[in-house]
């Protein structure tokens, strides 16, 4: 592996819940260095250049953590953090809300933190909320995690529910989104809301951290067809190393990670094809179970074939495509 040539960017981790839930419990865990899947460190690595970190909103469960507070109040919670923890290492990550703060960031030789969300549910019906929440950084916002928000419904396994597409507040936040230069992220939306999105979006959007359907049944993962519209949108899908996400066997293998690979390149084009590992946000059986190993997926490309060019649009062309082409 030539790690100069890897420079991940990776499009989906739950790292900042794990911290931001030790803290709720009284201890503290640090982005530096971790026993999580996910720290920097681990990410110097393995050559990555940059991070999508969420800010994961369990809207349901949250006085479950001891948190008593709206989702939006979570966010904050979050967000502070966030702050905290690139502060605390700024010597080797910044802050990223565009391609030109990359680009320096690169320059400087620092990873680039790009912050996401995930649970569209902190908007409350607000449409003046995506301004603040772009106002602080985020640049992706997943439209909804589970159950059925303000913006619309989740995945189901009940096809009437599977069906429903997005609510009247869900359209103006797909207009918003693209107006003030946020991308949308489809992961854990309905099949209906999928397509609502793929016919009123202006711009190309992403699924952080979905794998084929074709290959894994599960409501989580993207039909062939939507495969391909992502792809004719200019988007990128993440592939996510969650273990029932890859395989029946619900067993987390690298040759499967491959399997699905090679099936969106086939359906959508290389140019699909990304890593949303989900990380800190999976368990279970797993080869690959922290980002310092994921050099080891790549390795496996190299062995099935896949020229360097592909890889590097694997690992991160593609991704910094969609953030130059939606976020400027």
């Amino acid at each position: 592996m030539k790690r100069d040539k890897l420079k991940l960017i990776d499009l989906h981790c739950d790292t900042f819940f794990r911290i931001v839930l030790a803290q709720l419990e009284g201890r503290t865990i640090n982005l530096k260095e971790n026993d999580l899947h996910v720290d920097i460190e681990r990410l110097k690595k393995v050559g990555a250049s940059g991070q999508m970190f969420a800010a994961y909103i369990p809207a349901q469960s949250l006085s479950q953590y001891g948190f008593d507070g709206t989702p939006y109040d979570f966010l904050k919670l979050t967000y502070k953090k966030m702050l905290e923890e690139l502060e605390a290492n700024k010597g080797d990550i910044a802050l990223a809300t565009n391609y030109l703060d990359y680009e320096k960031n690169m320059a400087n030789g620092k990873i680039s933190a790009f912050l996401t969300i995930e649970e569209g549910c902190i908007l409350d019906g607000k449409i003046e909320r995506l301004d603040e929440i772009y106002d602080m950084g985020f640049r992706f916002l997943g439209l909804i995690w589970m159950p059925e928000n303000c913006i619309g419904f989740a995945h189901s396994k009940d096809p009437e529910v599977m069906a429903k597409g997005l609510k009247p507040f869900g359209f103006e936040v797909v207009e918003r989104m693209n107006e003030i230069g946020m991308v949308i992220d489809v992961s854990h939306l309905s099949d209906g809301g999928f397509y609502d999105v793929a016919k009123h979006s202006k711009q190309p959007f992403v699924a952080t951290h979905s794998n084929c359907r074709a290959i894994a049944n599960e409501s989580r993962n993207l039909t062939d067809d939507m495969i391909k519209i992502l792809a004719n949108k200019g988007g990128v899908m993440g592939l996510n190393l969650v273990p029932a996400f890859l395989d029946a066997s619900n067993k987390s293998r690298i040759e499967y990670m491959v399997k699905h690979i090679k099936h969106i390149k086939n359906v959508g084009g290389i140019d699909t094809v990304a890593i949303g590992a989900d990380f800190d946000g999976m368990y279970g059986d797993l080869e690959i179970d922290n980002v310092g190993d994921i050099d080891r997926l790549f390795d496996a490309l190299v062995r099935e074939g896949f020229t360097w060019d592909e890889i590097d649009k694997i690992a991160y062309k593609n991704v910094l495509r969609v953030i130059r082409d939606v976020i400027g």
